[in-house]
């Protein structure tokens, strides 16, 4: 097998779908049909079979889809470490981020950290964190950016800390809250499935501030998955939210309370910078990671 034939596996074993495989590899779904053939035919076994609608990949086909991922990290490593025994920093850089932080910090400060260092290549994914923090175990990247807290045992540095606030056009009285109209988020269906940490302990702790002051449950009239949108019900007077602070901006007219837990301690959403000891020996890892941990995210 050559690389495309690794890529090729990995592409159905994530997709689990000809026809988006296929749309992944840029290939038409004759064109990997016809190579998932000749592999089928090289090896002698089947390495896919139909589920339902999509397709999922055999005991045989997921062993070497395990050593296509194998293969892909050795050859990453061997061309990174290649360009990097030259002295100028240059290479690719592989990025995963979480969706928020990659719309709305990511490209302000990759477009500073080329300014540096034109000769570099970024490659950026971005998704749900549970999904990036995947992509980090899998050695697909070497930074992660993510929101959440995820047992990570190698580099972490702490990017952003974001308040979690009640937000509302007016006012409120804390105690009438159980009566009045909650614009509630709720995580999508994907990262629920993908079983999103960042989501769950989020919630949780909101669900602990408030049946610490509450024996009511909250008066819920909308379900939203995004903030943006919670921010804008809200903003139209259809009830109070809670989202993160740094989704209300200066002159929104909104009124907020930051939420704190009875011991005192604020509910905050953390975003990490997570990375391998083992990638800091690649210049362009190393400066990134340094230019990050020195960079003002205000």
């Amino acid at each position: 097998m050559d690389e495309k034939d690794w890529l090729l596996l990995q592409s159905l074993r994530k997709e689990k779908s000809l026809t988006r495989a296929a749309e992944r590899m840029y290939m038409t779904q004759p064109a990997l049909t016809y190579r998932l053939q000749q592999l089928e035919k090289k090896f002698g076994v089947g390495l896919v079979v139909k589920n339902g609608k999509g397709i999922r990949l055999t005991a045989e086909g997921e062993y070497l889809a395990e050593y296509a991922g194998k293969m892909l990290a050795e050859l990453r490593n061997t061309r990174d470490h290649i360009v990097n025994m030259q002295r100028e920093v240059q290479g690719t850089l592989r990025i995963g981020s979480s969706i928020y932080f990659g719309q709305y910090e990511l490209p302000v400060i990759i477009k500073k950290f080329l300014e540096l260092y034109p000769k570099v290549q970024i490659h950026v994914d971005t998704g749900f964190s549970s999904e990036i923090f995947d992509m980090l175990l899998q050695e697909e990247i070497q930074v992660g950016i993510i929101r959440g807290e995820f047992q990570w045992y190698d580099r972490k540095h702490l990017l952003q800390e974001e308040n979690i606030c009640l937000v509302s056009t007016e006012q409120l009285d804390l105690d009438a809250l159980p009566s009045l109209p909650r614009i509630n988020y709720r995580a999508p269906k994907l990262a629920l499935r993908l079983g999103d940490q960042q989501s769950f302990s989020l919630s949780h702790a909101i669900d602990q501030w408030w049946h610490e002051r509450y024996q009511d449950p909250p008066t819920i009239t909308m379900q939203v998955d995004s903030y943006e949108t919670c921010k804008e019900m809200a903003k139209f007077g259809l009830g109070y939210t809670i989202i993160p602070r740094v989704f209300v901006r200066p002159g929104e007219n909104l009124q907020t309370v930051d939420l704190t837990l009875r011991d005192g301690q604020p509910i905050k959403r953390r975003t990490w910078m997570l990375y391998r000891d083992a990638a800091l020996q690649f210049a362009v890892v190393d400066r990134f990671v340094e230019f990050l941990q020195n960079y003002d995210l205000c």
